[in-house]
């Protein structure tokens, strides 16, 4: 059972009617050539047909359907460079002063090289930092 080509009897169709049709040539030479039409190829082919009216509404609303099931390729824009986030109240004059009494605390050693590297340190982190603070530096 030979296979039905809706494109290529649109794409026939059309060319027989206007042959001196550059549009429609280039369709045509491109889908015996590459064997396949973009969406806005398609949806360019599906409005010559509709307006030439030599073609049935049947062999349309395929080609409509054809045009349906391909994907809608955007193009996408450059992406927009996320701002940085806002640091929170500054927390580094308590860590350093902790650091004073007691250098080899290891939470202050951590979340002073956390925020000396531009990291932003958590609501627990700097509450931590500030319980620290009341207990150690009475």
């Amino acid at each position: 059972m030979a296979e039905i080509n809706i494109i290529l009897n649109i794409l026939e169709a059309l060319k027989a009617e206007k042959p001196d049709s550059v549009f429609i040539n280039s369709l045509y030479d491109q889908y015996c050539n590459r064997g396949g039409l973009s969406k806005k190829q398609l949806e360019g082919l599906f409005s010559k047909a509709e307006k030439s009216g030599i073609i049935s509404s049947a062999k349309l609303a395929t080609l409509d359907a054809i045009i349906k099931k391909k994907p809608t390729r955007y193009k996408s824009e450059i992406p927009l460079k996320a701002p940085e986030p806002e640091k929170k109240e500054s927390v580094l004059p308590l860590i350093e002063q902790i650091l004073e009494k007691f250098p080899q605390h290891k939470m202050a050693l951590f979340l002073h090289a956390k925020s000396t590297n531009n990291q932003l340190l958590t609501d627990a982190e700097i509450a931590e930092i500030k319980r620290l603070a009341k207990l150690l530096l009475k």
